[in-house]
């Protein structure tokens, strides 16, 4: 589909994961909690295939005749291992965790809000609803609770919905003119994906589209004003990076390994810059 209007292929995609986050939501109270345990097993059986998936850019042959036979898988090694030193100094899961915090945090006071003002007032007489102060230990367990899954949600709604080579791929061909019909395949995938996470994750996921609008927006961007942005080995090494990045989201989805996917983040950019670096040297 050829379309003469950048970014619109990213507003669909934003588009339809907030329709599909809103059905999530609107259905997944009602379902049990074992139904919600085997929902998030499922998406972290299928975030390993996507990440499998996208590892296999490793193998591809424009970066292999870009850089060497051997070099990919050391390109890739070398991108994570820079960008999680970073991202650990910089303490970017922990910055992340906050902030979400704070998100979670003022979303949760305006329920609660709500709630009140809809509920009836005491009974001045029988003092009924004082407090016992035995709830604090309780409501503070509930709030990290809700915290560590707000933060499950945006995290792994957003990495999985903006690595990968659709959401590069995708806002390029758009950005350059060339149509919207890869984002519009992405718009569907990433639909369907956000029902069943914010049926698990709730309003973390619908966040996730302001992830989604901000990177494939200035990926788009990008395409506009420079053309090709990235070759494609260096897009075939951002693929691949990203790829391991997911098999950690998985391996914490699947409850197996909490990897501190945010402080890898950095890898993501220092990925390219390193496909470059070699390709320079070579």
């Amino acid at each position: 589909m050829d379309v003469d209007l950048p970014g619109l292929g990213t507003l669909i995609n934003v588009g339809a994961i907030v329709v599909g986050s809103l059905l999530g939501m609107a259905v997944g109270h009602r379902l049990p909690q074992r139904t919600h345990a085997v929902v998030t097993d499922i998406l972290g059986l299928v975030t390993l295939l996507v990440a499998a998936l996208s590892a296999m850019a490793v193998t591809d042959s424009a970066f292999v005749a870009a850089t060497g036979s051997g070099a990919p898988v050391l390109i890739v090694l070398g991108s994570l291992l820079i960008g999680g030193i970073a991202g650990s100094l910089l303490r970017i899961e922990t910055r992340l965790e906050a902030l979400a915090g704070i998100i979670q945090g003022w979303l949760a006071r305006r329920s609660r809000s709500t709630r009140g003002s809809r509920r009836p007032a005491p009974d001045a007489d029988t003092g009924n609803d004082a407090d016992t102060g035995n709830d604090a230990d309780t409501g503070n367990d509930d709030d990290h609770t809700a915290r560590e899954r707000f933060i499950e949600g945006w995290l792994t709604a957003s990495l999985l919905f903006c690595v990968g080579p659709l959401a590069i791929l995708g806002s390029l061909s758009d950005g350059l003119g060339r149509g919207i019909d890869q984002l519009l395949l992405k718009s569907v995938l990433d639909g369907f994906a956000a029902l069943a996470f914010a049926s698990s994750f709730g309003i973390g996921v619908l966040l996730s589209a302001v992830s989604v609008g901000v990177v494939q927006g200035l990926v788009t961007l990008a395409g506009v004003l420079l053309g090709s942005v990235l070759p494609d080995a260096h897009i075939a090494a951002l693929t691949a990076t990203g790829g391991l990045m997911l098999v950690g989201i998985g391996l914490r989805l699947l409850h197996i390994k909490q990897i501190p996917v945010g402080d890898l983040l950095p890898a993501l950019i220092v990925a390219p810059l390193l496909t470059q670096l070699v390709i320079v040297l070579r």
